[in-house]
């Protein structure tokens, strides 16, 4: 079963039904212990970072994802739910983030329009399951204005956006995507699918 984190910000019912046409069994939800018996965790995301960290602290919900990933259940971020992940963002002021994985969020580049909405080729640069099963041309979804900084070797796909920047991140059970899987068309039902597996 898939558990969808469910704390108050994101696309949450188009990732359900994502998975749902896959014929995957998705629940969407905020009870801890309805959580903790799912196989895999999504969170996902559409918004604030000051605001989503600030939810997930005050309702235990880091702690769950924290406690999850201890466990070695598969957990995808996606959107501001990858960004979550990470251990700061400049988004707004200066927050921190779960601190799961090791970078910050910042600004897309000044040259650049912000947000990018919409389609770009998918650069992947490491071996992946999630990418496993993809076409050597891979175009996926965007909305976001803030991107991920790491020096750390965990980058697993980059886009051109004005320049080079990391758009999947992977470090063991721990997946991030700064793209909508879910709005990604068969592209992203493959991510999808592929994650399931896991």
């Amino acid at each position: 079963m898939i558990g969808i984190i469910d704390y108050g910000m994101g696309n949450l019912r188009s990732v359900q039904k994502a998975f749902e046409f896959l014929g995957k069994e998705a629940i969407i939800s905020a009870d801890q212990k309805e959580l903790m018996k799912a196989s895999h965790l999504v969170l996902p995301g559409v918004g604030a970072f000051r605001d989503a960290i600030a939810t997930l602290k005050k309702t235990g919900l880091d702690k769950l994802i924290q406690d999850a990933v201890a466990q070695q259940t598969p957990l995808l971020g996606i959107c501001l739910g990858m960004q979550l992940l990470f251990e700061e963002s400049e988004e707004n002021g200066h927050y921190q983030g779960l601190g799961l994985l090791p970078g910050r969020i910042v600004h897309l580049p000044p040259e650049v329009k912000a947000p990018q909405i919409g389609w770009n080729d998918l650069i992947i640069k490491k071996k992946s399951p999630l990418f496993d099963t993809l076409p050597p041309e891979s175009y996926v979804y965007f909305v976001h204005s803030y991107y991920l900084e790491t020096t750390a070797p965990i980058v697993s796909a980059t886009c051109l956006y004005g320049k080079e920047i990391a758009v999947a991140a992977q470090q063991g059970n721990i997946f991030a995507v700064q793209f909508h899987p879910e709005k990604s068309g068969e592209v992203g039902l493959k991510i999808l699918e592929q994650f399931g597996r896991i």
